[in-house]
C-alpha cells in the first residue's frame, strides 16, 4: 500500500479542482439565493393571501424536506424538462439556491419585522411610500441585524455543498469520494477533504467577521 502522503500528492491536482468548483457553487448559490430570498421574505410580508401563501408553502418545503432530496428531485425529475442531458453544475447552483433562499427568506422577514413599526409610520408621514420607506429607511437598519445570521447561513451553505457530489458533480467531496474508490483508505481522502472545507468555512467567517465589525459595530 502506497504511503498515505504520496496518494494525498497523487490527487491535490483533483482536491484543488474540486475545491474551486465547490467555491464556485457556494458564491452563486448565495448570490442566488440571496436575491430570492429577499423577494421571498418580502412576499411572505404582503398581505395578500394570493402573494403570502406561495411564499409560505415554498419556505415549509425547502425547511421541512431534506437538501439531499431535493438535490435529486431537481437533478433527476425537473432538469430533464429543460434539457437534456441535465447539466450536473446547473442542477446543483439550482438546488442550493432554492434550499438556501427558504432560509435567507426567513432571516430578511425577521429582520425586516424586528424593525419598530413607528420608522415605517414616520416615514409615510413625510410623504415617502412604502418602497420608499422599505429602501431608504427599513432595510437599512435592518441589513445590519441580518448580516450575523446571513453569516451563518453561508458558512451551512459552503458545508452543504458536499451532498451535490450524489449526482457526481466534480466539487470537494466528489474527489474524495473517487480517491476512496480506488484506495480503499477512507481516514485520507475524507480527512483532506475536511481540512480543505474547514480552510473555505474559516475563510468565509473571517471575511463576514470583518463585515460585521464594520456595519455592525462602527
Amino acid at each position: 500500500m502506497e504511503h498515505s502522503f504520496q496518494i494525498i500528492g497523487e490527487y491535490m491536482p483533483l482536491f484543488l479542482k474540486g475545491t474551486w468548483v465547490t467555491v464556485q457553487l457556494s458564491l452563486l448559490a448565495i448570490l442566488f439565493g440571496t436575491l430570492l430570498g429577499l423577494f421571498i421574505g418580502l412576499g411572505k410580508m404582503v398581505k395578500n393571501p394570493f402573494i403570502n401563501m406561495p411564499c409560505a408553502w415554498y419556505i415549509s418545503f425547502f425547511r421541512g424536506t431534506p437538501l439531499l432530496v431535493q438535490i435529486l428531485l431537481i437533478h433527476s425529475a425537473l432538469m430533464p424538462l429543460f434539457m437534456k442531458p441535465p447539466n450536473v453544475f446547473i442542477s446543483s447552483v439550482l438546488a442550493l439556491s432554492l434550499n438556501a433562499a427558504a432560509y435567507i427568506a426567513e432571516i430578511f422577514r425577521a429582520g425586516i419585522q424586528s424593525i419598530d413599526k413607528g420608522q415605517m409610520e414616520a416615514a409615510r408621514s413625510l410623504g415617502m411610500n412604502h418602497v420608499q420607506a422599505m429602501r431608504h429607511i427599513i432595510l437599512p437598519q435592518a441589513s445590519r441585524r441580518m448580516i450575523p445570521p446571513l453569516g451563518n447561513e453561508f458558512i451551512v451553505l459552503i458545508k452543504d455543498s458536499s451532498l451535490v457530489s450524489i449526482i457526481a458533480t466534480p466539487e470537494l467531496m466528489y474527489y474524495a469520494r473517487a480517491m476512496m474508490g480506488q484506495y480503499y483508505r477512507p481516514w485520507e481522502p475524507y480527512m483532506t477533504a475536511a481540512l480543505m472545507y474547514l480552510i473555505l468555512t474559516l475563510g468565509m467567517a473571517f471575511i463576514l467577521s470583518k463585515i460585521e465589525r464594520k456595519f455592525v459595530y462602527d
